[in-house]
């Protein structure tokens, strides 16, 4: 199977054509500039958006009355509440695409094989699996505060819009089982991250039992982490010496 380190006819380097990439050089500097300036003027642009733009949404009111109730009640160990609801439902949309992004590197397996040293469809699922239950100790987690897990929070509208350019690299046809991989490590690093400070928040707000459900979640994705960072170097170290052999 070709490899997208095979050597092919990729021409968008200036380097691949000397005589005109002379010319388009000569002809750029030939050229009067249509403006005078630097990059002060889209720097200035992007301040006055950002003074005039509103904030990426807000936090819901709670969805019961026993939410509201326990809404007063954070309130009295911590000055705004609703932080701790916002980080959860980051989370909580974060491993949903967890869920997801396992989803299509199954597909990517099933379609393409794996590879010596790559993860094997068992291993996949396992992993897909504790994505899946961690996003339902965050649901759980939610209601038990009173809070809407369905609802998108600002920090969860923030985390769907960053992995969504992962999740896209996972879907196109074109990419390979390793470069889905790729995607998925750098959503792994991230999570690793984002149960980190969860944990930390919950101890600090004193909610134990939930700190203690979401370092067992940690642990799990350092699990993750560990073998989808050694997939993927496994990969890079057999191209980078010609002995990738696709596995059965």
């Amino acid at each position: 199977m070709k490899e997208p380190t095979d050597i092919g006819l990729n021409r968008t380097g200036i380097g691949t054509s000397p005589l005109d990439s002379k010319e388009l050089i000569e002809a750029a500097e030939a050229t009067v500039p249509s403006s005078e300036g630097d990059a002060s003027g889209i720097a200035s642009l992007r301040i006055s958006y950002a003074e005039e733009s509103g904030i990426v949404g807000t936090m819901p009111p709670p969805s019961t009355v026993k939410g509201a109730v326990k809404s007063v009640l954070e309130g009295l160990g911590a000055k705004n509440p609703a932080v701790f609801l916002d980080k959860l439902a980051e989370r909580l949309q974060f491993e949903r695409t967890g869920t997801r992004m396992y989803e299509s590197v199954l597909a990517k397996f099933d379609a393409l094989g794996s590879f010596d040293g790559g993860p094997s469809r068992e291993a996949l699922l396992e992993f897909h699996g504790e994505e899946l239950r961690h996003f339902h100790v965050l649901r759980s987690a939610l209601e038990s505060m009173g809070a809407d897990p369905t609802a998108l929070t600002p920090s969860a509208d923030i985390a769907a819009v960053e992995a969504s350019g992962l999740l896209q690299v996972q879907n196109d046809p074109r990419t390979t089982l390793p470069q889905a991989l790729h995607a998925l490590l750098v959503a792994e690093l991230a999570d690793s991250e984002g149960w980190d400070m969860l944990i930390e928040l919950a101890t600090n707000l004193g909610h134990e039992a939930m700190a203690d459900d979401f370092r067992d979640a940690m642990r799990a994705e350092e699990k993750h982490l560990a073998h989808v960072r050694q997939w993927v170097a496994n990969h890079a170290m057999q191209d980078a010496e010609g002995k990738l052999e696709q596995a059965a």
